[in-house]
């Protein structure tokens, strides 16, 4: 993996300089590449779907014409965004002739860890073509096949459209993944996708900088002064919409004050939709269901848990006690506990009135994502093509020195113009 590493490398720097046109012609020859290719594609996803697979698991597995559509959408979306790389986000003339820019750039190389879902490999793979980055990819071994097909394929057509040599690299097994870990000379960010042991056991055994999120653990709560039909409409899609993803609603709370109506309303369409209740105490002995374990659990299936709280600051509090910091809704039509709600609820994402699925890279018009951080340094949310790239500053001068400054013959002005 030492010489992928170093061909990586040297991929990436001739990736960091590609003109944007080179860039949207390599993401049109994927899109080309994967229609031309799909029976290949689909044939080898049947073969990871022959094993003995949950439900949940095997929807995620699935490759079929709709992922592909939605692949292809997400591609040419990405073809119609603003090239991230070489944008200049400061400048200031640090005295006469002196000028100091800062302007983004990409990372380099990145490593990305990710989940059963062979469809991530192609959003991610095309987000690093469009912010100039040569990336490492490994997925889940279910999709060993689909992702094999997929990574083949989106290479060549980025190689035949003008990308370097070992811009990609598909790892297959978790020695691989081990092996990358101590590449910290080679590898400049890893993005771990998978359960909260999965993400600390990558923090704990590299040196490379981590930049992902554990679990989803995420909230709808369910305010006093609701609008009911909202309230039910809005549940039903955060929890039942696609279960098996990490912005899938796992926990409501829902205000005393609506133990006598709305929630056994609530209780009623969730039951209708096969979803299974975990409850408080309340819960637990009024509607006979079982009894949380832990408030802090990622169900990723027809699971909810559910907790009367009493008021706006007992639910900010829950959330922030047993939330992940993913995403968490309020339903109100109070426009001043939604405000105080947003405020103090410390989460990546905080929705008002709708569905926490709606945390997502390509909802919120990144084109897709790489993955969503729940960290709060360098990118927060979903990772898209800004999450993508970092800066450097260029410092355009004539001669000068800095003694001029340390001596007293000349004086900083540091006027801020403006950038576009």
């Amino acid at each position: 993996m030492i010489e992928e590493a170093r061909l990586a490398k040297d991929g990436a720097r001739k990736m960091a300089v590609l003109d944007t046109d080179i860039k949207n012609k390599a993401l049109e020859e994927i899109i080309k590449d994967l229609k031309k290719n799909k029976k290949a594609i689909f044939e080898a996803n049947e073969k990871d779907l022959q094993g003995d697979w949950p439900d949940n698991l095997k929807k995620r597995l699935k490759f079929n014409d709709k992922k592909l559509e939605e692949c292809i959408s997400g591609i040419n979306s990405l073809i119609g965004l603003e090239d991230p790389v070489n944008k200049v986000t400061l400048h200031t003339t640090l005295d006469t002739g002196l000028e100091l820019y800062r302007v983004t750039c990409p990372i380099g190389v990145i490593g990305v860890i990710f989940e059963s879902r062979p469809d991530a490999l192609v959003q991610i793979a095309t987000l690093c073509v469009k912010s100039g980055n040569a990336v490492f990819l490994k997925g889940g071994s279910e999709a060993m096949n689909t992702n094999i097909a997929l990574a083949d394929i989106i290479y060549k057509a980025g190689v035949k459209a003008g990308l370097p040599e070992g811009w990609l690299h598909l790892m297959t097994t978790r020695a691989d993944v081990n092996e990358m870990l101590t590449l910290n000379g080679y590898i400049d960010l890893i993005i771990p996708r998978g359960s909260n042991e999965f993400v600390q056991y990558i923090m704990q055994h590299t040196a490379i900088p981590v930049l992902g999120h554990a679990d989803g653990v995420c909230h709808t709560y369910i305010n006093e002064e609701c609008d009911p039909d909202t309230a039910v409409k809005v549940l039903l899609d955060a929890k039942t919409q696609y279960v098996s993803v990490c912005n899938c609603t796992e926990t409501v709370l829902i205000d005393k004050s609506l133990e006598s109506d709305l929630l056994q309303r609530i209780v009623i369409e969730l039951a209708k939709a096969n979803v299974k209740i975990y409850g408080d105490d309340y819960m637990s002995a009024r509607f006979n269901c079982e009894h949380v374990d832990n408030w802090h659990t990622e169900y990723l299936d027809y699971k909810i848990s559910v907790k009367i709280v009493d008021g706006v600051d007992e639910a900010i509090e829950h959330i922030n006690r047993y939330g992940s910091g993913h995403t968490d809704a309020i339903i109100t039509e109070n426009e001043e506990i939604a405000e105080k709600f947003m405020q103090a609820v410390d989460s990546a994402s905080v929705f008002v009135n709708c569905s926490t699925r709606f945390a997502d890279g390509f909802r919120y018009g990144f084109g897709a994502e790489v993955g969503i951080s729940t960290s709060k340094i360098h990118a927060r949310g979903p990772v898209g093509l800004e999450g993508l790239v970092s800066y450097k500053y260029k410092l355009i001068g004539h001669g000068d020195i800095v003694s001029d400054y340390a001596e007293g013959r000349k004086e900083f002005k540091h006027i801020k113009r403006s950038v576009k």
